[in-house]
């Protein structure tokens, strides 16, 4: 597009128009550690508003504000919509915020645990409760041998051992 065509004050306000960060339709469970982690997001995300509302006047920091502010309202409402869950410690089946130790086909141990989605984070082993994973989990016990639908085809585990912290 020609430089003739384009407005100076478009170009400033680039970015300030964020689509929203899309909630999802499930019931927000959280666990105690997902709760804390959740508020201290929105507590970063609220010092980091002041300091850029501090200096709003350039076109970047305009941006900036944009992004934290817009994060802000999806942590606000995750908050808000947060159901609280604490395991029962003496559960003998996988239920939300269980600890599962798994064996595959190949006799590969793994640990995972189900959490909120929020939460979720596949390098720490953190599996979302919505996930294909720990819906195959959950609901069984020790010993059950559970099929996981996966991309990469399916397989079976074993669950060797559940614990709750």
């Amino acid at each position: 597009m020609s430089r003739g065509f384009v407005k100076e004050d478009d170009l400033e306000l680039a970015g300030t128009d964020l689509p929203e960060r899309p909630i999802s339709a499930q019931p927000n469970y959280v666990t105690v550690n997902g709760y804390a982690q959740l508020q201290q997001q929105a507590e970063a995300l609220e010092t980091s508003r002041l300091q850029l509302k501090a200096n709003k006047d350039d076109a970047s920091t305009q941006q900036k504000l944009a992004v934290v502010e817009r994060d802000l309202r999806y942590v606000s409402a995750r908050l808000e919509n947060a159901i609280l869950t604490t395991p029962n410690k003496s559960a003998e089946q996988v239920l939300f915020g269980a600890t599962v130790k798994v064996e595959d086909e190949d006799g590969k141990l793994q640990q995972f645990t189900i959490v909120g989605e929020d939460e979720a984070d596949i390098h720490l082993n953190k599996v979302s409760w919505v996930s294909p994973l720990a819906k195959a989990l959950i609901g069984n016990k020790v010993g059950d041998v559970v099929n996981w639908p996966r991309p990469a085809g399916n397989t079976t585990l074993e669950i060797i051992s559940i614990h709750y912290s």
